[in-house]
């Protein structure tokens, strides 16, 4: 069978005394801040979308959120093994190959797929509601602001990676000036908003929480970034991939679930309930924490470049891993050689172009709204999510460690559990039928090219 051929790794970073240098310092501070773009960013949408669940009940918004958080800690911990097990990256899929074969390998990369979409579709939409928030005359342009966006994010891609200390300095950024309307809004709030405590006190809590909380699982998106960006770093060696991996997550876990409990606090006392229609929550909650002075400015301004950052860095990720997949003349792949060719920046641009495409689709039908998006958005990586639980439940059996074992398997419940509640509520089910759709595609097409080896580590390839 032809094999996959993997990049050379770069040299080794000189290690001297084995003292920390500063060169990996701020290595780990470009990396670990670019990665977590994305789950950061999602804090500018879940609250909302949990709100929204709840039908504005914001007595139960944090009892939702707190549970969110604790699923999310749980998928982490996941994640966290992953990395010990996969320190050259390769997250869910190279997991579900390894421990089910590699045709299974084809689940978590079809819902990769989808994911990318989305992010990008969902972020672009979210940064566009952060706009007009700020500049309401700007409403009437949803749609043709939103595909602009879209289109000066993919018109950067095409330089490459080097924004990633670009994307680190703007999460920093965000992650400063919402600690800023955090204090303000605690210690001098600007207003009180006039949102009810609760909408409806005769339901029954318990089960409102736990048909709310799946669709703000949104906010785990993102997770599996670190163990499948960790291949980039070559000039690493295993232990020190291990390291940057797992302090990625512990930062990721601090900074999303630290920002989520203290927004959702802050809208509960603040009474901010279900925006109007040309603003968001979470801006809401900014402009009754500050008014509209320009500590609100900055934040609108500051949660948009992230919102764009965390779509930048799916359209880096979705076309390499197209690139990943695709063969050339000498070393057949699982899709055509062109998805692989790349200017001299190594952007695979006609991937770039299909993740451009499909994006403006999907933003199109949302009409620009990212929490239409939101209830597709946590199915397809909640795929991901799972099958990579269920492999580490199985290394675990084989290995004879019973506790881990008994502990991944409650996680893939849980999982499960979310994921289901999403697709009853309906459409969402779309997410499902394109990620096995597109596995199934991907599958195909690998068993038609020889079944060439390596598939596993795709993931690892497309970093």
């Amino acid at each position: 069978m032809a094999a996959i051929q993997q990049p050379a790794a770069p040299a080794p970073l000189p290690d001297g005394s084995g003292r920390r240098s500063p060169r990996r310092s701020v290595l780990f501070f470009a990396f670990a801040f670019a990665v977590i773009a994305d789950p950061v960013s999602s804090v500018a949408y879940a609250i909302e979308a949990a709100l929204r669940a709840l039908h504005g009940d914001l007595a139960l918004l944090l009892p939702t959120m707190s549970l969110v958080v604790g699923l999310v800690v749980v998928v982490t911990a996941n994640y966290w093994q992953l990395v010990r097990r996969f320190p050259k990256g390769g997250g869910a899929a190279a997991a579900a190959g390894r421990a089910f074969g590699p045709r299974w390998t084809f689940v978590p990369i079809g819902a990769l797929v989808v994911d990318f979409v989305l992010t990008i579709g969902i972020s672009i939409s979210a940064a566009a509601s952060a706009v007009i928030a700020l500049f309401p005359a700007a409403a009437a342009f949803r749609i043709p602001l939103a595909l602009l966006l879209l289109l000066v994010v993919a018109g950067l891609t095409w330089f490459g990676h080097g924004g990633r200390l670009l994307f680190a300095v703007m999460t920093v950024l965000f992650v400063l000036v919402c600690v800023a309307v955090l204090v303000h809004g605690f210690v001098s709030p600007h207003t009180i908003g006039e949102a009810p405590a609760s909408t409806d006190p005769g339901r029954s809590a318990a089960l409102a929480v736990v048909l709310a909380f799946p669709v703000a699982m949104a906010l785990a998106t993102g997770i599996e970034a670190p163990s499948t960006a960790i291949a980039q770093l070559g000039q690493l060696d295993d232990r020190h991939r291990r390291r940057f991996g797992r302090g990625t997550l512990a930062l990721l876990l601090v900074i999303v679930g630290g920002l989520t409990l203290a927004l959702t606090v802050l809208a509960v006392r603040l009474r901010i309930g279900i925006p109007g229609k040309d603003s968001t929550q979470i801006a809401d909650i900014a402009h009754a924490a500050t008014g509209s002075g320009w500590l609100y400015g900055a934040f609108q301004v500051t949660s948009s470049l992230l919102l764009l950052a965390a779509a930048s860095s799916s359209f880096q990720a979705g076309p390499g891993l197209l690139k990943a997949l695709a063969g050339s003349p000498d070393h057949p792949g699982v899709l055509p050689s062109v998805l692989g060719r790349t200017n001299r920046h190594h952007t695979p641009y006609w991937s770039v172009l299909v993740y451009l495409a499909a994006s403006a689709v999907i933003i199109v039908a949302a009409a620009g709204e990212e929490q239409e998006l939101v209830l597709f958005y946590a199915v397809a990586v909640f795929v991901s999510f799972l099958v990579g639980l269920l492999a580490m439940t199985r290394f675990a059996r084989s290995e004879g460690k019973t506790a881990l074992a008994w502990l991944n398997g409650l996680a893939a419940v849980a999982v499960a559990f979310t994921l289901l509640v999403n697709l009853l509520r309906g459409w969402p089910v779309l997410s499902l039928v394109a990620t096995l759709a597109i596995g199934g595609a991907f599958y195909l097409r690998w068993v038609r090219a020889g079944r060439p080896s390596g598939i596993e580590d795709v993931e690892a390839r497309a970093a």
